[in-house]
């Protein structure tokens, strides 16, 4: 934020690749890029499975809110617009980009749309500004703004991005897992986590994800081509036997409950789609606030996505040796029509999803892996009841051992001797997992290379769009103090 036969083997590109079988294989590159069809098909399923909770958790943080007038989001059209924005965006991503790099509505920046937005507009108000931070993104993307950035950070911190995605990624897994849960805080202690719901594991979801997890690990050292994919159908199959045979509640599974449907077929609710005012919320804060409500939504699904495009690509091996990625800017250019699009369904912000390393860690190199993910969603809209029973249980193992995977191939490249950039990896990595945000980590990395090697008098190594991005997260985060939020 991810053949599961072991990484390495399978990230780094073949030496000789096998030449292009027919009219699939030649526009996606599967075969120059070291994969097979096989592969990309199993990594489309499994990056979805990991990510087929939004389904579910979109839609319930948007209808929990209100607008200035009391209003709610209908939970089904909710349901609908999530599905139809993420089956679209990760297609054309995977037709476009030809990376495997899904997306959907991005989380952080939906609660920004629903509490902090939505209060003070309608939320056809608070949708046109998320669909102004998209046309942003494509303004950017189209003057080479967006990748003289990105291609600015320099190597030691991008491996630093992929080390702190693989550790975020883990924390997700173990968190939706169940195996850590967060202490309240009417408990009054200063230890935030801690092992199961009570201190202890507890439980058959927990036995289903620690089940899972070892089931993972236990594949991949046996070279078993698609580990992940396995371990996760074996998964589900047991929650639905666990779940029917034990008469567990529905709440001790979290969002998706491993039960067959009764009626599997859900008809979909387009009501949402469109309804959208794109300036109509300035008139109801004013232009400075509104610039910073459309700012906020900006950054965050900036260097959200940016994080995860470096990360995704790093694994699968789709960068040179510069660590730039070929091809970047229709990568970049999708995701900002993406970020458009979610507005203009109502769907808030859409954006790459950490959770794609899962169909990476199956081998998935190219865009094919996207067209399978975005056909799932396009089933889902009508099978939204079978697309949710997976639990989280039986899915987030595959991102604890792709965490795992990513540390092993990133950690060794950063110059541990050259504290310039060390201690901002460093920095990076942890902030990531610890704030719960790729967007913090990212930030504060680099804030803190441009400080030291300000300090180093190495002021002339800074590329200057770090020098201005800098700048921005600094009054970004100087904002609350300043009371501009």
């Amino acid at each position: 934020m991810p053949s599961s036969a072991p990484a390495k083997a399978t990230a780094a590109k073949s030496p000789d690749p096998v030449p292009a079988s027919g009219p699939i294989d030649r526009y996606f590159k599967i075969s120059e890029r070291g994969s097979t069809l096989a592969r990309e098909i199993r990594g489309g399923f499994a990056t979805f499975f990991a990510m087929a909770y939004i389904i579910v958790l979109n839609p319930i943080i948007l209808s929990s809110a209100k607008d200035m007038y009391g209003h709610q989001l209908d939970y089904g059209q909710l349901v609908t617009a999530t599905v139809i924005t993420a089956a679209f965006t990760t297609l054309l991503m995977g037709v476009i980009g030809n990376v495997p790099i899904a997306l959907a509505a991005g989380l952080g920046v939906n609660s920004v749309v629903a509490l902090q937005l939505a209060p003070r507009m309608t939320w056809p108000d608070a949708m046109g500004m998320v669909v102004l931070a998209g046309l942003v993104v494509m303004l950017l993307v189209a003057t080479g703004l967006r990748e003289r950035v990105m291609n600015a950070v320099p190597l030691g911190l991008r491996k630093a991005i992929s080390i702190g995605i693989g550790l975020f990624i883990m924390l997700i897994g173990l968190v939706d897992g169940g195996f850590v849960t967060r202490i309240p805080d009417v408990a009054e202690t200063t230890v935030p986590l801690q092992l199961g719901g009570t201190g202890h594991l507890t439980g058959w979801p927990v036995l289903v994800f620690v089940l899972g997890t070892l089931l993972t690990f236990v594949l991949i050292v046996r070279k078993v081509s698609g580990a992940i994919l396995i371990s996760i159908v074996t998964m589900t199959v047991l929650a639905l036997i666990l779940n029917a045979a034990a008469s567990l509640k529905a709440a001790s599974w979290g969002l998706t409950v491993p039960e067959w449907p009764g009626n599997p077929v859900a008809s979909p609710d387009f009501g949402l789609i469109g309804k959208v005012s794109l300036f109509g919320g300035f008139d109801k804060v004013g232009f400075l606030t509104g610039t910073l409500f459309v700012f906020t939504v900006l950054l965050s699904c900036f260097f959200d996505a940016m994080g995860t495009i470096m990360g995704v690509s790093d694994e699968a091996k789709l960068t040179d040796a510069d660590g730039n990625m070929p091809g970047i800017n229709r990568v970049l250019f999708v995701d900002g029509i993406a970020v458009a699009a979610g507005g203009a369904s109502s769907s808030s912000a859409t954006t790459c999803f950490v959770e794609s390393t899962a169909g990476v860690g199956e081998g998935a190199r190219t865009g094919f892996a996207n067209v399978v993910t975005g056909a799932l969603f396009a089933v889902a809209l009508f099978l939204t009841p079978v697309a949710t029973m997976v639990p989280s249980q039986a899915a987030t193992p595959a991102l604890v051992a792709v965490g795992f995977l990513i540390l092993s191939n990133s950690v060794k490249e950063i110059d541990w001797a050259d504290h310039t950039i060390a201690i901002p990896a460093f920095v990076t990595m942890l902030m990531m997992p610890f704030t719960y945000s790729i967007t913090n980590g990212i930030g504060m990395g680099f804030i803190t290379f441009v400080v030291l090697r300000l300090a180093a008098g190495r002021a002339k190594e800074v590329p200057v769009p770090l020098y201005v991005v800098s700048a921005v997260f600094g009054f970004y985060y100087l904002m609350p103090a300043l009371g501009l939020t």
